[in-house]
């Protein structure tokens, strides 16, 4: 049985995990959700992905404990894009969004973590439960304290305690909450509005947001400047960006092309 359902519509790809009962990923599942979203990443039709979970009540809860007690490795061979395809995928320059419908954590809020906007259903639950269990939340360790003020994720870190959806929105963790019948619909929403955008903008966005994350502004500024940016200057050379400027001076939508 495939673990992902994905459906195409135009430019925009659904890939909605599904391994009953909770969604959990083992070495093979993720090496499958790397390939999925290579091909995405590569497709230069495609624009936008949505990630969500099977049923009502798991998006992911993570590593799947019960593969590693039939053999499965911790430290195996995750695929392609690392832990569930997205955490380590080079040059993913395309506009993801995670749908989270149910309970996300561990490895399945990390996971939430690599997508660029997260909408959760009204009664998703997050944690980070790795340290009841003597190890480590290590992606979350990297990416959380830089998007939540600093003390929280530490607090979320260190005690593994369980969160709302409302205080992860308090905090900015998650963009917007839904009811479930909504979730998907929203999601979708939101990605036709960024299907019908500038792929070589997000791109450029995408490259100098990952570039500029550990450096000083001066730096980053500098690379952007001295052309040291691929999808930057992409972006300056071409046929969008002059569409841009003739669209706007004509008083007309833009056609994008990605070229």
């Amino acid at each position: 049985m495939n673990p992902l359902k994905t459906e195409r519509d135009g430019g925009i790809l659904l890939v909605t995990l599904d391994r009953p009962k909770a969604n959990a990923i083992d070495l093979k599942t993720s090496r499958i959700m790397g390939e999925v979203f290579r091909e995405f990443r590569d497709d230069p039709d495609a624009r936008v992905a949505i990630l969500t979970g099977a049923g009502e009540k798991f998006f992911c809860p993570g590593w799947d404990l019960k593969a590693a007690a039939d053999g499965d490795a911790v430290d195996g061979d995750y695929g392609v894009g690392g832990f569930g395809g997205l955490q380590e995928l080079r040059d993913m320059n395309k506009p993801v969004i995670a749908a989270v419908n149910g309970i996300a954590c561990g490895g399945g809020l990390e996971l939430a973590l690599s997508a660029d906007m997260i909408l959760a259903v009204d009664h998703a639950s997050f944690a980070l439960p790795e340290i009841r269990s003597g190890t480590v939340a290590d992606a979350a360790s990297v990416k959380l304290p830089k998007r939540i003020p600093y003390h929280i994720a530490m607090e979320l870190l260190l005690t593994g305690r369980w969160f709302d959806a409302q205080e992860a929105h308090r905090w900015g963790l998650v963009n917007e909450i839904l009811p479930a019948e909504k979730l998907l619909d929203r999601a979708w929403e939101v990605a036709r509005l960024l299907a019908g955008g500038p792929p070589l903008v997000y791109a450029a966005i995408k490259e100098i947001v990952r570039d500029a994350e550990d450096s000083k502004f001066q730096d980053a500024m500098n690379r952007i400047t001295k052309s040291q940016l691929t999808t930057v200057e992409r972006l300056y050379s071409s046929e969008d960006q002059l569409e841009g400027a003739r669209a706007f001076a004509e008083k007309r939508d833009p056609i994008w092309k990605g070229k």
